[in-house]
């Protein structure tokens, strides 16, 4: 099998020696083992596999090693006609016809863009950094190179996974069974336990579970009287004669008795009995004694919730 790789200095049309040219990746699809033209420019023996082939002044061979080859600063891409390069190619594909492959068709636009952008680059004078836009065009050159390098690494990942496949399809499952002396070797397998265990643990295995209950018996609901609140009340105004709610709502050891004395306090009101005084909005609350001081066997208070809880009580009964 003969490989055409021609690569002429454009200046002093010195040939470079075949063995110059940088080792192709393995597996990679369309490097040496693709290129189609000889070293005289004539093309290579019919056993050479097809591929798209670069024909210029300066470079004969396969595209991508072209990208290598400019990676490498074996090539200038500033002296490479890409227009030429393209109009090649689209020719190979028409010529083609229906039988054109996408993945090289993908993989030369990968390539061609990455050398427009990096012959784009190149072109640009070398001109000392004076604003942020020369800043820009010389990190977009440094991202083209990078882009070469990812594109390397790509193909060396295509070509590992390749290797993979192919190993693997070369490898078939064991579909018989075990030879017998291989299955008499293996120990007898002992349960341990009899018949009559076994069924009683399959029992209770298969027995339906209660549902877990949460059991409420400790917890016991409060009951707080507001008729009680109201008697405190009347009793602590009947001394003090003015007080304050926090005054009067010292004694109270949790927060369902503030809310019934406050109850209270409001139910004494609807009876006459307390005057509310307040000076400022959400200010300190002061309750005066506005009733007789005998008052209090006849006060009729509201012992709220209490109809409620009788009717539970009656439907349970």
């Amino acid at each position: 099998m003969s490989y055409g790789l021609r690569v002429t200095a454009p200046v002093d049309e010195t040939t470079v020696p075949v063995d110059e040219v940088p080792a192709p990746v393995d597996g990679a699809s369309g490097l040496v083992d693709e290129a189609a033209a000889g070293v005289d420019g004539t093309p290579a023996a019919d056993d050479a596999p097809a591929g798209f082939t670069v024909r210029l002044a300066n470079f004969t061979g396969p595209f991508d090693l072209l990208l290598q080859l400019i990676g490498k600063h074996k090539l200038d891409v500033t002296e490479v006609a890409l227009h030429q390069v393209t109009d090649e190619f689209i020719a190979y594909i028409r010529a083609m016809g229906d039988d054109w492959d996408l993945d090289e068709a993908s993989e030369f636009l990968v390539i061609a863009a990455t050398l427009l952008d990096l012959k784009a680059a190149r072109l640009l004078p070398a001109a000392a950094v004076e604003d942020e836009e020369d800043l820009a065009l010389l990190e977009a050159r440094d991202l083209l190179f990078a882009r070469l390098l990812q594109y390397k690494a790509f193909k060396e990942a295509a070509a590992a996974i390749s290797g993979m496949e192919a190993v693997a399809s070369r490898r078939w499952p064991r579909q018989v069974q075990l030879e017998p002396r291989y299955a008499e070797a293996l120990p007898d397998m002992v349960l341990g336990i009899g018949p009559e265990r076994l069924a009683a643990l399959a029992m209770k295995a298969f027995a339906p579970k209660v549902p877990p209950v949460v059991s409420i018996e400790h917890i016991h609901m409060v009951r707080v009287s507001v008729r009680e609140h109201a008697e405190k009340i009347r009793e602590q105004l009947i001394r003090l004669r003015v007080a304050s709610f926090r005054t009067l709502c010292v004694d109270c050891d949790s927060t369902l008795e503030v809310v019934a004395r406050f109850l209270a306090l409001l139910e004494l009101y609807r009876e006459g009995l307390v005057g509310f005084d307040q000076v400022q909005a959400l200010g300190e609350l002061n309750v005066r004694w506005t009733g007789r001081d005998d008052a209090g066997g006849g006060l009729d208070i509201d012992e709220y919730g209490e109809d409620e809880t009788k009717s539970v009580e009656e439907e349970a009964q």
